[in-house]
């Protein structure tokens, strides 16, 4: 069975890795993933699956679904890039275009191994028999509008039985880390405009504001938890230096590895922002643009992807591969990547630092950490059963985010992880399919790491997609060309 669907994705090599690469060149930011969003629904619906687009209030929103009955398996494929990261597939920095986006996370390969998974589970279950239901997420804006925890507010998610999601990586693995919750808000400041040196005294400085509630945030985190972390830009701070701005805007990130640890650390923040009204002179307005929770690890499927990462087994390389791996690590400074492994505390991590490629399947290492960063498929991990595994795509030690990420993600060695990926789902999907107990361990254990507690959706009602700033943050990236 799982055969079958395995042998699909070989014989379908080809059009599976032209979807990632024309997405890969797409390279549109969250909630504008119109081409790519478009390509991945259209496969998806040639090869029968029902498609409901612009789902969660997202036109670039979708699900796309097969079958009837239980259980429901929920696959979830993401597909926004990140400004300023325009790359060449070369190992060299290289722009295809100056200032353009880039997929530095790998989300064209994330889209296009969830699609591809998804159309093969379907292929072997109309082969063999199998009644129940896998369910595509086509999932907009993980980077920066946490897409998924709308498309979880709109009651997407429930009834599927349990979920699985790909995201390319430096390892091939399932770990069972947590991931940090996060708020993501912006705060606007209104003032009052007058000359600065001819009538400062009729002015009243937004800038001011902005400022001082940075300075309060700032000695704020001495007394908060170690591992939260807060960071803010200042988006708009002022014309000019004889003017007293009316109007300034920061943006902040905040933090936590629980969701009611970054509650209390908001809560206190806003509170900052009232005291820099006070001192200030001004008022300002609150935009909450999206927040998620903590990620929730499964061990049992931890060891169902790893199971069949090993069965498939893991891709091998080329000479002009590794070489291509190998300039690409040049680039990333010794010591660099010594902290990076010793910081996510890598397993034997002497023993990789002459390693490019990671070529074998290892064991999650992780389990009871929170990884620093944040992610909206925590908010599915607390509706349902989920795993997001990783497949070796980027060169061990390179930076998240960079311009080392986008050329693997264009290249070859972008696309045995792809290929790779895409077998992974479709066989543990299948054995989530047909074998019960696996389901049914899967639940107990979601429902004994819930302890009781009850998800909350972090977006409060009246919020929609924040769909006009990121149209808006669109048309700057163009200008930037």
């Amino acid at each position: 069975m799982k055969e079958r669907a395995w042998r699909w994705i070989e014989e379908n090599r080809d059009r599976i890795i032209e979807i990632s690469d024309r997405i890969w060149g797409y390279a549109e930011l969250g909630l504008v993933e119109y081409r790519s969003s478009k390509l991945l629904a259209d496969e998806l619906e040639r090869h029968d699956f029902r498609v409901e687009r612009g789902v969660a209030g997202m036109p670039t929103a979708f699900v796309a679904t097969w079958g009837s009955g239980r259980p429901v398996i929920g696959i979830m494929g993401e597909y926004d890039a990140l400004p300023g990261l325009s790359q060449k597939p070369v190992p060299y920095k290289e722009p295809l275009e100056e200032g353009a986006p880039g997929h530095g996370c790998g989300h064209n390969i994330h889209g296009t191994s969830g699609m591809a998974g998804a159309i093969a589970v379907k292929v072997a279950m109309e082969a063999a028999g199998i009644s129940g239901t896998v369910k595509f997420f086509g999932c907009p804006a993980e980077e920066n509008y946490d897409g998924k925890v709308f498309m979880v507010r709109a009651g997407l998610f429930d009834g599927v039985d349990a979920c699985l999601s790909h995201h390319p990586g430096q390892v091939n693995t399932a770990r069972l880390g947590s991931s940090n919750a996060m708020n993501s808000v912006k705060f606007h400041f209104y003032g009052k405009a007058s000359h600065a040196a001819g009538s400062p005294e009729q002015g009243r400085s937004a800038l001011d504001a902005v400022e001082l509630m940075n300075i309060g945030v700032n000695y704020m985190r001495e007394h908060i938890i170690d591992k939260a972390r807060i960071h803010y830009v200042i988006e708009v701070g002022g014309g000019q230096p004889n003017v007293v701005p009316d109007y300034a805007r920061s943006w902040y990130y905040i933090r936590a590895p629980e969701r009611d640890q970054v509650e209390e650390i908001y809560e206190w923040v806003l509170r900052i922002a009232d005291g820099a009204d006070l001192m200030a002179g001004t008022t300002h307005r609150v935009e909450f643009l999206g927040g998620c929770y903590n990620l929730l690890p499964n061990r049992t499927l931890s060891e169902v992807v790893l199971a069949n990462m090993r069965e498939i087994g893991p891709p091998r390389y080329t000479e002009e591969e590794l070489e291509f791996a190998r300039r690409i690590g040049e680039t990333v400074p010794r010591e660099q990547k010594r902290d990076a492994l010793r910081r996510i505390r890598f397993p034997n991590w002497e023993r990789y630092m002459d390693v490019d490629l990671v070529q074998e399947v290892i064991d999650p290492w992780d389990e009871g950490m929170v990884m620093p960063a944040s992610t909206d498929v925590g908010d599915v991990s607390w509706k349902a059963p989920t795993m997001e595994f990783g497949t070796t795509t980027f060169v061990l030690g390179t930076p998240g985010h960079s311009w080392q990420a986008v050329a693997c993600a264009g290249m070859s060695i972008g696309h045995k992880s792809l290929l790779f990926a895409a077998k992974t789902i479709a066989g543990a999907a299948l054995d989530l399919l047909t074998r019960s107990e696996l389901l049914r361990r899967a639940q107990e254990e979601f429902r004994e790491r819930l302890k009781g507690r009850t998800y909350r959706s972090p977006i409060p009602e009246e919020v929609r997609p924040p769909l006009e700033v990121a149209r808006a943050a669109a048309e700057a990236a163009k200008r930037k060309r």
